[in-house]
């Protein structure tokens, strides 16, 4: 079983160190936006990408992991919105539960389906507790999944939950306000999650600044992912990756 992925992620946690990711929804990403986006987050040293969406209706998703690979060394880690958002190109798969809500397909029943290919394919498989937070409006994720989100104020319950996930066996916590999310997730639930876990907490949506990105990693968040807005002003990878790594930089002085 590849652990690569998963030994880095959990190191740098132990050392304090910070991630920073760039979010490539297929559905969304314009190869000849893409040249850009790669150059400028080889630029920034991005640390992972994550490819996925919620849908993901066009064949997109093996032509954005070839030109990621043609193009830099940055490790590729699959998003996916389903058990057929599945490629061998990429590196590895956050292997995805929905621990924050009840419906039973997305917390066993398609990882059933998912993992006789998942057992033969070089992907490294990273066991993630996802937990959706509510980020102001009704987001893609909620609806596909037909669950509701934790309300934003409701540490305590996005603590226990990600505890409960940590205790089941789960390799990463994943708490995501969801793409376009008016709300990014508060850094009182940031600080309240992170001070229970022992392992990595990756945190996004609605993140739109570097000082947010910052903000949260203060709070404890340990990866922080960025899609939506640097769809939408590229230039913000070199900004909101140098927040992010500039944690690191003071943690050395």
């Amino acid at each position: 079983m590849h652990t690569q992925l998963h030994q880095s992620l959990q190191k740098a946690k132990d050392q304090g160190e910070k991630r920073f990711v760039v979010l490539m929804d297929p559905d969304k990403v314009k190869l000849r936006q893409m040249d850009k986006i790669l150059d400028l987050a080889t630029r920034a040293k991005v640390d992972y990408f994550f490819i996925g969406g919620s849908l993901i209706v066009n064949n997109m998703l093996d032509q954005v992991l070839l030109r990621i690979k043609e193009s830099c060394e940055i490790p590729m880690i699959l998003f996916p919105g389903n058990s057929f958002q599945l490629s061998y190109k990429a590196d590895g798969i956050l292997f995805l539960s929905l621990i924050s809500g009840r419906n039973a397909d997305l917390l066993i029943g398609n990882h059933v389906l998912a993992a006789p290919y998942l057992r033969m394919s070089p992907l490294e498989v990273l066991p993630t507790g996802y937990m959706l937070v509510d980020g102001g409006v009704a987001t893609t994720v909620s609806y596909i999944s037909n669950t509701q989100p934790i309300p934003a104020k409701k540490d305590d319950v996005a603590l226990c939950t990600a505890i409960a996930g940590e205790m089941l066996g789960l390799k990463l916590i994943y708490m995501d306000a969801g793409s376009g999310a008016e709300n990014p997730i508060s850094t009182s639930m940031i600080e309240t999650v992170s001070s229970g876990l022992k392992i990595p907490l990756i945190v996004g949506g609605g993140i739109r600044t570097p000082e947010k990105a910052l903000e949260n990693v203060k709070a404890g968040a340990d990866v922080i992912v960025v899609g939506n807005a640097i769809e939408k002003d590229p230039e913000l990878i070199l900004e909101m990756a140098d927040a992010v790594h500039s944690y690191n930089r003071q943690e050395v002085k």
